[in-house]
């Protein structure tokens, strides 16, 4: 298929409202930190917030202005310490203390003056040749609304009394659907996308592949509160045999005991009930919510329940696949993201009932594939055959091809509409429990 060309003015300026759009959606999430909270540190593995903050910036001044227009830098040590974010492994965690970092209104100052100055660059005719076939764009619009997402992650961990209230919608319908597995017959799955197809994607998501996959039975809708309450009321967590060795050590050492985002005891509510951490309150446990879990929990409890986590090219599949033997665009066709479809785009703070979506079943039937939560795989994060990283960002993907890594798919409530695209690969370390990740089972 040919794609269109888009003049590069016109997609210069669409680029251009896509940025300021982006930039919206951080500063507003920016907004509900409570003065002074800026400092935290809300997830160990992470850098503190004030990091973020300058971070979003300096990429863009990095990539956008150094990078592609070659502007001489008016703040050298900011551009350099605000570059690069951390995802650290074998339990090395950081050891900064907010004195070492700059004052907030020095880095609101920094902020400013990245973004008049790149506001002249990009608002100048002709556009720059290096900017003209928009890559470098996209990416810094991209990077901007992933980071947002990580910032959700991030304030979901800030203590209540240092963020400032938002309104959220809690769809707590009672009653779960019953669980249930559909047939997937044996077809192609086509993972990433080719190169000349000419339309944007990150490094890893090329060069196109067409796997063979055999026929599976995988779960109508992602595993659910409710069920995973089953498994933790059975010993699950206790159980030695169903975890491998890094993950019961995790757990051990950790002293994990239930999903991260559940509270229990007398202590928290009435009765002992379980509860769930909102990014705003502890609310009764919603049986009908996705079960926020890590990879290691997930595999823990596909193993109790006699099933697997899908392959990439499995979720491919059933997510994408139809019986003719045609691949969608979307789990619900060529229609593009719309909120009847599915939970995402920052549209609701929380997940909704996994049955909330039927319009976005795929054609066999399988729910809640898009949004309410990234679904976790049994791949291990490696490039497709063909691979190139990107030259003005090596590190990107590459810097993650080190078997520590697996493939998510989907996307969660905060995901925005344009990394929803098929090709799109998400990843994260098994047992990074921050995130809003669900999963679903298949068997064969």
């Amino acid at each position: 298929m040919t794609v269109p060309a888009i003049a590069p003015d016109s997609q210069h300026t669409i680029l251009r409202s896509r940025l300021d759009g982006a930039r919206e959606l951080t500063d507003h999430l920016f907004e509900i930190v409570q003065p002074g909270a800026l400092y935290e540190r809300t997830i160990p593995e992470r850098h503190r917030l004030i990091f973020y903050l300058g971070h979003l910036e300096a990429f863009d001044w990095n990539l956008l202005a150094r990078g592609a227009a070659d502007l001489p830098s008016f703040d050298p040590p900011f551009d350099k310490l605000f570059a690069f974010g951390i995802d650290p492994v074998d339990g090395k965690l950081p050891s900064d203390q907010p004195s070492d970092w700059p004052a907030e209104t020095c880095v609101r100052a920094y902020v400013s003056r990245v973004r008049g100055e790149l506001d002249d660059l990009l608002s100048k005719s002709p556009v720059q040749p290096a900017l003209a076939d928009g890559t470098l764009l996209h990416v810094a619009v991209e990077h901007r609304l992933m980071h947002a997402e990580t910032v959700a992650y991030l304030l979901h961990q800030l203590p209540f009394e240092k963020k400032v209230p938002v309104e959220e919608h809690l769809d707590l319908v009672a009653q779960s659907p019953q669980p249930r597995m559909v047939f997937i017959p044996a077809g192609i799955a086509t993972l990433g996308q080719r190169r000349e197809s000419g339309k944007f994607g990150w490094d890893n998501e090329f060069e196109e592949q067409r796997i063979s996959v055999k026929d599976f039975r995988a779960d109508a809708y992602p595993v659910t509160n409710g069920q995973f309450l089953e498994f933790v009321r059975s010993g699950g967590y206790q159980d030695r045999s169903l975890w491998s060795e890094a993950d019961w050590v995790w757990k051990e050492q950790q002293n994990i005991a239930h999903p991260f985002f559940w509270r229990h005891g007398p202590e928290m509510v009435r009765d002992g009930a379980w509860t769930l951490r909102t990014i705003f309150a502890d609310i009764p446990l919603p049986l009908a919510w996705p079960a926020y879990v890590s990879h290691a929990e997930a595999s823990a409890y596909a193993r109790w329940a006699g099933k697997r986590l899908p392959s990439e090219a499995q979720w491919h599949r059933m997510a994408y696949g139809t019986p003719s033997g045609a691949e969608r665009s979307f789990p619900w066709g060529e229609d593009l993201p719309r909120e009847e479809l599915g939970n995402f785009d920052s549209a609701k703070w929380n997940p909704t009932p996994v049955h909330a979506h039927p319009k976005g079943e795929s054609a066999f039937g399988v729910a809640d594939l898009l949004g309410n939560g990234w679904e976790w795989t049994s791949t291990t994060f490696a490039p497709f055959p063909g691979f190139a990283a990107f030259p003005f960002y090596a590190g990107y993907s590459a810097d993650f091809f080190d078997s520590k890594h697996f493939v998510m798919k989907g996307g969660s409530p905060r995901t925005p509409a344009a990394l929803l695209r098929r090709s799109f690969r998400n990843w994260f370390q098994p047992r990074y429990p921050y995130i809003y990740s669900k999963f679903r089972c298949v068997s064969e």
